[in-house]
């Protein structure tokens, strides 16, 4: 175990590869133009060459010759149900044109950004990264999407490493300084593409624009960087035209995951370990460093946030920590270690697959259950009680929530994801700080209240059609048997001319219609005669008190 921090900055180990993946969850907004149930797949597919997003043919169902060892490995550390979540049916099933569901993840990726330039703070020399990779992930049912950003560099300090995990995964500031820069942002933010041309900057620094987008719209803004990556996508609250319309559904600071490997990672101090696990940025600089928090809040931080089973100076990948607070999963390790730095079998093969995958499952589950908590106010929001089609589509709502959120369930809720111990310890790690179950607990418990209040809704309304059809057959069999008793006509008519006959019965049909009618508009009050005409305990004069009441104004 690192010992306390009392180490000059100078002794931190370099970072010889660093991997950093960010991982946004948004909510997908109905798309006002496109067809009923049109996946938002589809359209970004339809788009064409209006959209950088490409369709991503995956190793598992595309040319054998791109499906590797790393993506056997990945596939097969997860079980069954988790397999079919993450890489559908196969082609055997999509030859006879198999539904969306038979896939319920779709991957879109882009390929005109190649690197971003970072600057941490006004004056420092910038950092150039690669783009690995940027997708979004799109599920079959559920309306969020989620924004995939993988970048690696190799040799930064420790300093470096930890100021970009604490900066750079920030979807708008959340404030300035006295003199106007971006509160814990990047100070400069730029998408390169292949040629080092400047595609996009960020605009963090533009506190006005910030501030009267707030104060208009009741929704931050997002930053120019940001916004000009999600493109063709753009954010609900935005003046920009779109199909698909997206809003920010969790904290404003993206989950990340990262991979350094280190020249000497028993060089890391328990304030270096601390800050990495908990995303805080780098410390001071000075020759004393201090832990980010006091010490009783960090008494159980190994128990709580580190997975040491390879923290030992043995084995294949020695010295290796992973580091999990649900917000971020860091894996710490010696870059003297073949399989720790193997992208085929080893650790960095595990981090950009399985691992990636673990972490994506436990935001979308989050994400998911915070779109249908979402859906749920909104529902409410929306209904006007005196309104008759409003509360209509109140209900629709409120069953159209329901039917999805048991779909959910059995298919995307997991609590089991592998049998691996490694792969299964670090789930259970990010689902705990997450509090995924006490979520899902809570928004099942939420949509079952509404659902049981519909359900209860719609047996009053029954019971009282029910009082209202008993009562006027109640009332129309007296006329029934007084008119038809021994089949007696009370005026002879047989031989009357059709004129008359049509007469008398358009006469009988108005007045019997009318008296339905007015039977009905007053059963409610003529149950409440009935109930005291059957009540033992009323006198004569109640009885007649309660016949009267059918017709006192304001009786109710």
């Amino acid at each position: 175990m690192p010992t306390e921090a009392n180490a000059s900055s100078t002794n931190a180990p370099t970072v010889q590869h660093f991997r950093q993946a960010l991982l946004w969850p948004l909510r997908l907004m109905p798309a006002p133009h496109a067809g009923h149930h049109h996946a938002p797949w589809h359209v970004l597919r339809e788009m064409g060459d209006a959209s950088p997003w490409r369709e991503e043919v995956d190793e598992y169902t595309g040319d054998s010759s791109r499906f590797h060892e790393r993506h056997y490995n990945e596939f097969v550390s997860f079980l069954p149900y988790v397999q079919r979540f993450l890489y559908g049916e196969g082609r055997s099933r999509g030859k006879d044109g198999g539904s969306d569901g038979d896939s319920p993840m779709r991957i879109f990726r882009r390929h005109d950004i190649s690197a971003v330039r970072l600057v941490s703070r006004p004056g420092d020399a910038p950092v150039t990264l690669d783009v690995i990779h940027c997708d979004l992930y799109f599920f079959f049912d559920i309306d969020v999407v989620m924004l995939n950003l993988e970048v690696g560099a190799s040799n930064l300090s420790l300093a470096q490493a930890q100021d970009i995990l604490y900066r750079f995964g920030r979807a708008y500031p959340s404030g300035w300084e006295a003199d106007g820069s971006a509160l814990h942002c990047m100070a400069s933010v730029e998408w390169l593409g292949a040629d080092g041309r400047v595609l996009a900057s960020s605009d963090a620094q533009q506190r006005e624009a910030f501030l009267s987008h707030v104060a208009q719209h009741r929704a931050p803004r997002i930053a120019a960087h940001w916004a000009y990556l999600m493109q063709p996508l753009v954010s609900d609250h935005s003046e920009d035209a779109g199909v698909l319309r997206y809003r920010q559904i969790e904290y404003y600071r993206m989950p990340v995951m990262a991979y350094l490997s280190l020249d000497d990672p028993r060089r890391l101090t328990r304030d270096d370990f601390v800050r990495l696990a908990l995303v805080t940025g780098a410390g001071s600089g000075t020759s004393e460093a201090h832990l980010p928090y006091a010490d009783h809040h960090l008494a159980d931080f190994e128990h709580k946030y580190c997975y040491d089973r390879f923290w030992v100076n043995a084995g294949a990948a020695p010295n290796t920590r992973y580091l999990c607070n649900g917000h971020a999963l860091i894996v710490v390790g010696d870059a003297r270690s073949e399989f720790f730095c193997c992208r085929d079998r080893g650790v960095l093969a595990q981090f950009r697959h399985q691992h990636f995958l673990l972490f994506l499952i436990a935001h979308f589950q989050k994400a998911s259950l915070l779109m249908f908590s979402d859906q749920l106010v909104e529902a409410l929001k929306r209904l006007d009680i005196r309104s008759t089609p409003s509360v209509k589509q109140f209900k629709r709502a409120i069953r159209a929530s329901f039917e999805r959120f048991l779909r959910f369930t059995h298919r995307y809720w997991f609590h089991e994801i592998s049998e691996q111990a490694q792969v299964r310890a670090l789930s259970h790690m990010c689902a705990t700080h997450l509090g995924l179950d006490p979520l899902y607990d809570e928004v099942k418990a939420r949509i079952a209240d509404m659902n049981t209040y519909l359900d209860a809704d719609s047996l009053r309304r029954q019971a009282a059609t029910v009082v209202r059809l008993t009562v006027v057959t109640l009332f129309g069999l007296i006329g029934t048997i007084t008119t038809g008793f021994l089949g007696m006509n009370l005026l002879a008519e047989a031989e009357a001319p059709l004129w008359r006959k049509a007469v008398w019965f358009g006469v009988v049909f108005v007045a019997t219609t009318w008296l339905t009618i007015y039977t009905m508009v007053k059963s409610q009050r003529l149950s409440d005669f009935i109930d005291a005409l059957s009540n033992d305990r009323l006198r004569f004069r109640g009885k007649l008190a309660a016949l009267a009441k059918v017709w006192r104004p304001g009786a109710d």
